[in-house]
């Protein structure tokens, strides 16, 4: 019966929710804002925009103009947040962050889904976030305009804001506010590491061509000054110990190189030192690892090791037979000195023959032997 009624007098009915506003509308003009109920309309030249409060954020064309041409009405339903130039809001309910407002920004949002708060946030000093904010940034989700970085242990980050590098982030997880200005971090290794400059072509002294690697270690100790003052460090670091070994080898025979173990003259040394310390950079030990010969000149050097060694081998035997010699000379003359030592000689050779011999026939005769045993005792 009511809606035969409703028909016949041009109206209709709608049903709000308790999680639900209808704003209506009229031939175009604002009618009111509906709150939870069933609502009875004219049928014809009216507008009704429903709104969830599950997504509590007002989000319409009609919101200008609904603030604009309805602010009594708008202000009982709708709350309204700015942000200034250098401001952001931190938008809570309940203690829980909804959303966040960039500089210049406005969001609208229900009052019945609310209670609301906000937080403003000063950035016109700095565009870090605040540590326990960002941790509630990162527990809420809202990280959209938020930039995290991370900087682990044994480095540092460089911050840079449109370009232009800022300050030095320490290790750790740093947090800026991605709304007004364009930010990266740029990370320097600080630890002592090596850096190695392989296969490069060297002509020593006397024309030989080789082939070197080279090793330096190194560290940043102005991250700032490193990365500011040359394009890249390492890279200058690469050719500054390239001209240092240049200038080292090439002054030297390879029999030189051979024969000592080849580091970086002081001088050399010293100025690229002095050289990597204008840029932030502390260099320590400077050191050649490899020698790599032509596969001509292997061969000869082995040639020459190899000659080298027999000699030394023949020199050694000569020295051992001479010694051998005169220590035979030495022996003969003492016996020849002494006869009764001359006697024990035959006697232990005689002891040995025995030991090894079923039977021994002796020549001079029993009486003979044993005579000559008695007068080495007497």
């Amino acid at each position: 019966m009511t809606k035969i009624m409703d028909k016949l007098t041009g109206h209709q009915r709608i049903t709000v929710t308790e999680y639900q506003r209808a704003i209506v509308l009229e031939k175009g003009r604002f009618m009111g804002i509906l709150g939870s109920g069933e609502h009875r309309l004219k049928s014809n030249g009216v507008m009704v925009e429903m709104h969830d409060l599950n997504r509590p954020e007002f989000v319409s064309n009609l919101s200008q103009a609904l603030f604009r041409e309805q602010s009594e009405m708008a202000a009982l339903h709708l709350t309204e947040f700015r942000a200034g130039v250098d401001e952001v809001l931190v938008i809570s309910r309940d203690g829980r962050i909804k959303g966040i407002l960039k500089p210049e920004g406005q969001m609208v949002f229900w009052i019945d889904a609310g209670p609301w708060s906000v937080e403003v946030v000063d950035i016109s000093e700095t565009l870090e976030v605040p540590k326990n904010l960002g941790q509630r940034l990162a527990r809420a989700g809202v990280i959209d305009k938020v930039a995290s970085f991370e900087v682990p242990d044994g480095s540092v980050g460089l911050m840079a804001v449109e370009g232009a590098f800022t300050r030095v982030l320490p290790a750790g997880t740093h947090r800026f506010w991605a709304v007004a200005r364009k930010i990266n971090v740029k990370l320097v290794d600080t630890r002592w590491r090596a850096h190695d400059v392989t296969g490069q072509e060297i002509l020593t002294k006397d024309r030989v061509t080789l082939r070197v690697n080279l090793a330096a270690d190194f560290r940043v100790l102005d991250p700032m000054l490193a990365v500011t003052a040359v394009k890249d460090f390492e890279e200058s670091l690469h050719r500054a110990l390239q001209f240092a070994f240049r200038k080292t080898l090439g002054a030297k025979t390879l029999d030189q190189m051979l024969a000592e173990k080849v580091s970086v003259d002081a001088e050399a040394a010293e100025k690229v030192r002095t050289e990597m310390a204008l840029i932030g950079v502390e260099l320590g030990e400077i050191a050649l690892k490899d020698v790599i010969l032509p596969g001509e000149m292997r061969d000869i050097l082995n040639k020459v090791v190899t000659a080298q060694k027999e000699a030394e081998a023949n020199v050694i035997k000569r020295r051992e037979e001479t010694n051998a010699t005169r220590s035979l000379l030495n022996t003969a003359k003492i016996m020849a000195e002494n006869p009764i030592m001359l006697r024990l000689k035959e006697l232990e050779a005689l002891e040995v023959i025995a030991s090894k011999v079923d039977h021994l026939t002796v020549h001079n005769g029993t009486d003979g032997l044993m005579n000559d045993l008695v007068r080495l005792r007497d």
